[in-house]
């Protein structure tokens, strides 16, 4: 049985960790949404993919696959797409 204090801790770490991943998703978004717009050259979008990549692993240290898994594909699609590099 879980003590008084630990609920509340637990509780505010889930709160953290749920501002932590909405906040991610918001640079996610927002940089994708530029790239797609075309304000960048090739070599600033790859900066901004590994600049978000890296603000995702301050967020959550550790995570470096997940990032890669998740997010990579939709950052490589984007570029594939706004510069024709099919």
């Amino acid at each position: 049985m879980p003590d008084r204090n630990t609920a509340p801790e637990c509780l505010r770490a889930i709160r953290e960790e749920n501002r932590h991943l909405r906040f991610l998703r918001f640079m996610v978004d927002l940089a994708l949404m530029e790239i797609r717009a075309g304000r960048f050259t090739l070599e600033e979008a790859e900066k901004v993919v590994e600049n978000v990549r890296r603000q995702a692993l301050q967020l959550f240290p550790g995570k470096e696959t997940a990032f890669d898994w998740i997010y990579r594909p939709r950052f490589h699609r984007a570029i594939t797409e706004t510069f024709r590099l099919h």
